[in-house]
């Protein structure tokens, strides 16, 4: 039986990633990790941390990327926009993002993979977000940009007051880094 499906993304090289379901009154059985299925849909990468953060309404968190790490990402409480942003020099869609609802409800994962800024918003009260990395966590291998760099134009949601961290209201644009990023675009092979 399979528990894990591939749903088409319009960027090269994210995928989501539709959970069964098995539910009645008492609640629900859900499956989040088979690393034979995820292989199938070209994940075949080792997850070595699991992280887990809580979030208010409107918090906004991004745009964060880290070299050599590949995130699977889902809500397990509440709803969430989750965002995207291509950031592989020389990829033809360079700049361009791709936002996905993620909730307790429609049991989506998102697989982000290295060369892509990763952010969210809370639309929920609240929200727990839990991802498995690729790699551990390492403060001199990390950057980011503005979640609201005009140039990229990420869609928030208009009737949120966005709340997010000095860190992230001050980041610099993501054409102040475009030339000292490390991700290249390796070409146009699908993941899903």
């Amino acid at each position: 039986m399979e528990h894990l499906h591939a749903i088409p993304t319009r960027l090269s090289g994210p995928v989501l990633i539709r959970l069964t379901v098995h539910g009645d009154e008492r609640g629900f059985f859900v499956e989040t990790y088979r690393r034979s299925t995820l292989a199938e849909f070209g994940i075949d990468q080792e997850f070595v941390q699991d992280n887990h953060s809580r979030s208010r309404r409107g918090v906004v968190r991004g745009m964060h990327f880290q070299t050599g790490m590949a995130k699977l990402i889902r809500c397990a409480r509440g709803l969430i926009l989750d965002v995207l942003v291509d950031i592989r020099r020389g990829s033809p869609t360079f700049g361009q993002w791709e936002a996905f609802e993620l909730s307790d409800g429609n049991h989506h994962e998102l697989y982000c993979p290295e060369g892509f800024a990763h952010g969210f918003c809370v639309l929920s009260e609240v929200a727990d977000v839990v991802y498995g990395c690729t790699t551990y966590y390492d403060p001199n291998a990390e950057g980011g940009f503005r979640y609201d760099d005009p140039e990229v134009g990420i869609e928030w949601p208009a009737d949120l007051e966005l709340i997010a961290s000095p860190r992230d209201s001050s980041a610099p644009l993501l054409s102040e880094l475009a030339e000292s990023l490390p991700f290249e675009f390796a070409g146009s092979a699908s993941q899903a």
